[in-house]
């Protein structure tokens, strides 16, 4: 079980990149970041499943495809773009908090599955989680309001995260009903099937918004702009390498090791390792309502998990 709980443990400081990234590309809009990242992932994958992807192929069934391509757009596209524009906007530690509510939004969301409590359970939780919510948003917007940033960009950027929120928990219930109705691969097969169709996705979304925008990518002089493409694609291959390839990885060897209850619980480490990240990158240490925020976000969700473990255990969702 401890190797399980070390294995969730990198696997969250893996995936809280995923909030820093966007921080230090700040340049590039997020269609870019999310383009650039699933692109590197998908070659990654193509590389490792070589010499497997022509009988895998062979296997997938239309409804695979249509899964895969929902799946790869949600839970992997548009997600990231929501999550970049939430850093962006708002900042990390918003971000990553609001998308923390993973366990919680995916209880809520899929509460009809097998698992499941009645919500009336989880109204102490919720409440706890609320005034969670409640604390990170006064403390944004009065420190935006003081330092002069406008609110309604600020807003902007948390309606984005919690657009990711929801994105990712469509995703994640979608993923699991999926791979329980059709058992003809593999977890393992299937997320490598996730990638390299996000890359494929990603590819194609690319060219696409680069002949749109061609000037807007190239400048005037033809040439590309000013911005550090090599560092864009140094930051995004690492990304996809350690959150994508080997965080999934180390989080199913986790899901496996522990009981399910608290695989729930492990997810906290990408919100801790996230707003770790945050801080040291802006040199600060958190707030006190912030801190609280933290408190709280994180009693609420361990306090979910826990009603959830006295009742019987979570539907696995895979990462």
């Amino acid at each position: 079980m401890w190797n399980g709980v070390l294995c969730g443990l990198l696997a969250g400081a893996l995936w809280g990149m995923v909030f820093i990234v966007p921080e230090i590309l700040a340049a590039f809009s997020p269609l870019e970041l999310a383009v650039g990242r699933y692109t590197a992932y998908g070659v990654i994958a193509i590389v490792l499943l070589l010499p497997r992807l022509r009988g895998m192929l062979h296997r997938l069934e239309r409804s695979d495809y249509l899964a895969l391509l929902r799946q790869a757009l949600t839970g992997n596209i548009l997600y990231y773009m929501l999550l970049a524009l939430g850093v962006k906007l708002a900042g990390v530690a918003p971000t990553s908090l609001i998308i923390g509510l993973l366990p919680i939004s995916v209880t809520l969301i899929g509460h009809k599955d097998q698992g499941a409590v009645p919500l009336r359970r989880l109204a102490l939780p919720l409440l706890v989680v609320a005034a969670g919510i409640a604390c990170i948003n006064i403390d944004l917007f009065s420190h935006t309001s003081a330092s002069g940033v406008n609110v309604a960009r600020t807003l902007l950027g948390v309606l984005a995260a919690t657009g990711a929120l929801l994105c990712w928990t469509w995703y994640a219930i979608d993923n699991a009903r999926y791979l329980r109705r059709n058992p003809h691969f593999s977890n393992a097969e299937w997320s490598a099937l996730y990638g390299i169709s996000s890359g494929l996705i990603a590819v194609s979304i690319g060219v696409a918004a680069f002949a749109i925008w061609h000037d807007d990518v190239t400048g005037a002089a033809g040439v590309l702009s000013g911005r550090d493409w090599t560092l864009f694609w140094i930051a995004n291959s690492l990304l996809a390498l350690g959150a994508s390839v080997i965080g999934n990885q180390l989080w199913n060897i986790a899901s496996r090791s522990v009981p399910m209850t608290l695989s729930g619980q492990l997810i906290l480490f990408e919100t801790l390792f996230a707003l770790l990240y945050g801080f040291i990158y802006q040199q600060r240490l958190p707030r006190t309502l912030e801190s609280a925020a933290i408190v709280l976000l994180i009693a609420g969700v361990l306090w979910s998990v826990r009603v959830h473990a006295l009742q019987k255990p979570l539907a696995p969702v895979p990462a």
